[in-house]
């Protein structure tokens, strides 16, 4: 087995400056490409008798090149094992394909849906995903240069609790951005997808109104991310229109399932619960689920429990959460579509998609009353 490296020589040099080394892995031993088989472009070029620029039109996208000539390339390339190197394409395109996938909440098992998903999606799409962790960043502008190492041709930001002055700073940057997961904006300042989270918070509310809960409580992920805020500013706002329902709060200090079951500790050691709870996602959920069974109480007898994504893990029978569910696959595919809009027309103006959510009924709130 072999692999193929690309190691670039000085690590602060332009890309389109940066001479590459090909280095060959055989059997244990280093070789330079010097002294392997390995097929060029003039070697397609030799076997299927055509010149050098023909075989290069052949593995270039939108290029022109005839049937018959696309087919004798293919043949030739086929019969001497050779694949067109697209990095070292990249450096006369000034197009590398790679598309900076960054997020700060690689706890959440949700992203692993996520990610699956995008990096699927970007390379059906042609492009190249380049995972980016930003946990522990809080300066945009260190993102910024970080990713412009990698000469990305663009940008996902697929979080909704990294602050909106990430997603604006690779604007202003000149470098093409989707804010996936993002807050819903009237008049955005850069493309987003995602869903109304007010609007979520509503659908919670409105659903433990229905089912005749009088206590109720939204325990949400951290208090600064905007999707807590416009969660709960929904399940107030519903919930303001009924006077006779008690309604608290509490936040988590991270969307995990540590965090939930902290924090759903904490309040059943100040015997202060509600009857149900709206928890801002479903890993939060899991945590508070957990921290009710130490306490040897029932789900949904003793308390009731909402959560928000319906990631897989809320379908499993030991946890069969009642939640609201964020339709990831479609946001995800909206994303990419704009990604690859922005490429092609990288004025184009920037628009928010929002996706509706629907209610997913399992077994951790009480039936409804007939």
């Amino acid at each position: 087995m072999k692999w193929f490296i690309l190691q670039p020589v000085a690590k602060k040099t332009p890309v389109t400056d940066i001479p590459f080394i090909d280095i060959v892995v055989d059997h244990g031993n280093w070789m330079t490409s010097e002294t392997t088989m390995n097929a060029t472009l003039k070697d397609v070029a030799e076997r299927a008798g055509v010149s050098r620029s023909a075989v290069s039109r052949t593995f270039t996208d939108g290029a022109s090149v005839s049937g018959k000539m696309r087919r004798k390339v293919e043949k030739a390339a086929a019969e001497l094992g050779y694949s067109p190197n697209f990095l070292a394409r990249s450096l006369t395109t000034r197009r590398t394909k790679l598309i900076g996938l960054i997020s700060n909440n690689f706890h959440n098992p949700i992203f692993l849906e996520v990610f699956d998903l995008f990096t699927r999606k970007l390379q059906e799409s042609g492009l190249r995903p380049l995972l980016v962790n930003l946990s522990d960043e809080t300066d945009p502008e260190n993102s910024v240069r970080m990713l412009r190492q990698y000469s990305v041709d663009g940008v996902v930001v697929a979080s909704s609790t990294l602050p909106p002055e990430f997603s604006k700073a690779f604007r202003d940057a000149g470098v093409p951005v989707v804010n996936s997961f993002g807050r819903y904006s009237a008049a955005p300042q850069v493309h987003v997808v995602g869903i109304d989270n007010a609007e979520c918070g509503r659908m919670a509310a409105r659903e433990l109104v229905k089912r005749g809960y009088r206590n109720v409580a939204f325990l949400g992920g951290p208090e600064s991310a905007t999707s807590t805020q416009d969660r709960f500013a929904g399940f107030a706002a519903e919930l303001a229109q009924h006077p006779h329902i008690t309604l608290s709060h509490s936040f988590a200090d991270a969307y995990s399932f540590e965090a939930g079951r902290k924090e759903m500790q904490r309040l059943l050691d100040k015997d202060t619960r509600a009857e149900a709870y709206f928890c801002g996602d479903d890993v939060l959920s899991i945590g508070v689920l957990s921290a009710i069974a130490d306490a040897r109480l029932d789900v949904p007898d003793d308390i009731g429990i909402i959560g928000l994504n319906d990631m897989e893990m809320a379908g499993w029978q030991n946890i069969n959460l009642t939640t609201i569910r964020q339709p990831i696959a479609q946001i995800i595919n909206s994303s990419v579509e704009l990604m690859v809009a922005m490429l092609e027309e990288p004025d184009r103006y920037p628009e928010a998609r929002l996706f509706s959510c629907k209610i997913i009924e399992r077994g951790t709130l009480r039936p409804l009353s007939t």
